[in-house]
């Protein structure tokens, strides 16, 4: 393929400017040159967004119906004739073309966030592209045959890939700097700047590019009708948790001069004061927008980075591959050296950042995805270098950001779609005052008590420590039988196999958790509903022999084989044979209660579900790359179990001694037979018939007993 693209050109903003006028005045002739009838449909569209952008930009028209007009074919009832859908696009163009045309087409809509943020060197490089594509219809558009088809379609598949090629270093650079090291970003001034109290205009939300829909409007209502002292109640718990994980691991934050925090849109006045607590333990926070081009989206993982607004969950499943159209050995050492590149020019902001502090967002109901047969996959060399990269952008980025020095933070809170079971048979002011029951419920589970909470974990830890391992039986329908393998305990008296996790690196408190020994771990994990990922997998079945996944199944499709394959993707990240990386019994009833309670079980997100019963990791053990970090409990006890026989592989052979992938799967507690510590002939029941037996343990049950 080509390397060499001539539209990489003077970048000021004079040059800018008079490209972008060049592109605008081209882009308007489209597609009148085109006669094939579905590629001119194509052509029309992305002339129809590009000029609504150029009235967003000339115009500074940012509101409501200038949103739906770009964002609309997101809509569920709009997605399935949109160029972004892979079936429609091979309905319409046919299965050579299909491809090419839908990712660009995912690629192009950048423009829309880059024009709302004015980051003109991005939209450029998007509408020349764009106009390349259109002169390759235009060209070939009179040739005819089955070999000029196969040659158009290798030309058109060459352009994208030279832009991705070509912009690597700039966009890799750009997402560097401002993802990681910018304070004075575009998100931040708005968040500071705009009216957020009850009297306020929700408005501002259109001035982020996103798509706003009821979800971000119901949450700035919500929020700007909250006291002030509880959103600074709920904002310590975020900036506590965050601090806290520093002092779990005995790291310095005073080196440390910056943060970077995750924003789902309508928690603006959350974020506000966030910022000003973070900023008063002399932290800048930096804010950017999720990864938009192509170049910079992870490859792997479910969280969202960075300030995003609604977005479509099919359409984020169609497109998590985009890249295997054009990954492989040569992109991928091009995106490492671009990384290292924008790491060493930006090395002292890098040093300066202590880490994430991400804010996640539930309510949207667990989706079984629609796979598609039009969708294209990774090959087998690309998933190889997929994981060769992971490992590589690693080891790069620890040099400027070392992980003994740098910590993070996970906290969550609900959406409006959490009451969506209510919609039929409640107004909307009814609806509006649920949402605010829960809401507020939510705010009590994540600023539980954490002095008590440790003193009824200690007494599990307590009686875990004194067990060779432990065995797991399900009841009812569920057919787990597990036993799992525990570290051995050279001096009890100052060592731990178990963690007391109390609201620090994940918010809320309520669990107890260890990395297993794989060698002895062995039997069923077996689950009836479970939401992993923004999925419901249902009847979930892993097996493992000596600690490692050796059968997998669900019962999501009538196909069994399509059921793998939704697990090999949303759990296993396309790995194969991955070790049970964590055990850890949840202790957060009063979650688990109100989840049953507001019949929100399928929308809850993994990090509160997994504090709502034991739960399982596949995947890295809790503590990947800080194995040799020194971690002390409340007890002063040192915690020991910090690797496995896997990851004890990353002094000697570091490329096959992680995963980049930790999946947690758990099991309610009414599923739950027994769970009983084993040492020899003694055994000590923790959970018996769904309820917490082991003595100090009982309070756990008052929130149960509810139901």
């Amino acid at each position: 393929m080509m390397e060499e693209n001539s539209i990489l050109i003077d970048n000021s903003s004079e040059a800018l400017a008079e490209r972008y006028e060049l592109c605008i005045d081209r882009i308007k002739e489209f597609p009148e040159a085109l006669t094939d009838p579905a590629i001119k449909d194509y052509f029309a569209r992305i002339r129809e967004i590009t000029l609504l952008c150029d009235k967003v930009k000339k115009k500074g028209i940012k509101n409501a119906e200038m949103n739906s007009l770009l964002f609309g074919e997101l809509e569920t009832e709009n997605f399935g004739h949109s160029y972004l859908e892979p079936d429609y696009c091979k309905q319409v163009f046919g299965e050579e073309k299909c491809n090419i045309l839908c990712i660009w087409y995912q690629e192009f809509r950048g423009i829309i966030p880059f024009i709302y943020e004015n980051r003109m060197s991005d939209v450029v490089a998007i509408l020349e592209t764009a106009i390349q594509l259109y002169n390759v219809f235009e060209q070939e558009q009179m040739n005819v045959g089955l070999m000029q088809e196969i040659i158009m379609n290798e030309h058109l598949t060459d352009t994208v890939y030279c832009y991705l090629y070509d912009y690597t270093e700039e966009f890799v650079e750009d997402f560097v700097r401002r993802d990681m090291c910018d304070t004075d970003s575009f998100a931040k001034n708005i968040i500071m700047n705009a009216d957020l109290t009850n009297t306020g205009d929700d408005s501002y939300l259109y001035s982020f590019g996103e798509w706003i829909t009821n979800e971000q409007l119901g949450v700035a209502k919500l929020m700007s009708e909250l006291s002030e002292e509880t959103v600074e109640r709920m904002a310590k718990a975020y900036t506590d948790g965050y601090i806290k994980g520093f002092k779990l691991t005995g790291k310095d934050i005073s080196k440390k001069s910056t943060v970077v925090c995750y924003l789902p849109l309508g928690f603006e006045r959350f974020m506000r004061a966030a910022i000003r607590q973070f900023e008063a333990l002399g932290l800048e926070v930096i804010i950017n927008r999720n990864p938009v081009h192509l170049i910079n989206k992870k490859l792997r993982g479910n969280i969202r980075p960075g300030f995003y607004g609604d977005f479509n969950r099919q359409c984020e499943y169609d497109h998590k591959e985009d890249m295997c159209l054009f990954w492989g050995s040569k992109l991928e050492e091009h995106k490492l050296q671009a990384l290292k590149n924008a790491c060493e020019n930006n090395k002292e902001a890098l040093m300066a950042l202590s880490g994430h502090a991400c804010v996640e967002v539930f309510g949207t109901k667990a989706e079984e995805p629609v796979i598609k047969k039009s969708l294209m996959h990774f090959s087998e060399h690309q998933l190889k270098v997929n994981k060769d990269y992971i490992f590589k952008s690693h080891e790069i980025t620890k040099l400027y950001m070392p992980d003994e020095e740098t910590s993070f933070t996970i906290i969550a809170w609900p959406t409006p779609s959490i009451c969506e079971k209510m919609c039929f048979s409640f107004s909307d002011e009814e609806i509006a005052e649920n949402y605010r029951e829960i809401f507020d419920k939510f705010i009590e589970i994540n600023t539980l008590p954490t002095d008590k909470w440790q003193l009824i974990q200690q007494h599990i830890i307590d009686a875990l420590d004194k067990a060779d391992h432990v065995e797991i039986k399900g009841r009812g329908h569920n057919e787990t039988a597990l036993s799992v393998k525990l570290h051995e305990l050279n001096d009890p008296a100052k060592e731990t196999n178990f963690e007391n996790c109390l609201a620090d690196v994940n918010v809320p408190a309520g669990e107890v958790f260890t990395s297993p020994m794989l060698k002895g771990t062995n039997g069923v994990l077996n689950v009836g509903y479970v939401y992993i990922g923004g999925y419901l997998f249902r009847n979930l079945r892993l097996r493992f022999i000596n600690g490692r996944v050796a059968d997998y199944a669900c019962d999501n499709f009538f196909d069994h084989a399509e059921g793998r394959k939704l697990i090999e993707k949303v759990i296993f990240g396309d790995r194969e044979k991955l070790p049970m990386g964590e055990f850890a019994i949840g202790t957060n009833t009063p979650a688990f209660a109100a989840a049953r309670k507001y019949m929100i079980e399928d929308k809850m997100p993994v990090l509160i579900a997994e504090k709502t019963g034991p739960h399982f990791a596949v995947g890295d053990t809790c503590y990947s790359y800080e194995e040799d970090i020194e971690t002390f409990n409340p007890d002063g006890k040192k915690i020991i179990a910090r690797e496995n026989e896997i990851s004890a592989l990353r002094s000697t052979d570091p490329e096959n001694a992680y995963f980049s992938v930790h999946c947690d799967i758990t099991i309610p507690y009414d599923e739950i037979g027994s769970i009983t510590a084993v040492c020899g002939k003694e055994r000590v029941e923790i959970i018996k018939d769904g309820r917490f037996v082991l003595e100090g343990t009982e309070e756990l049950n008052d929130a149960l007993s509810e139901l």
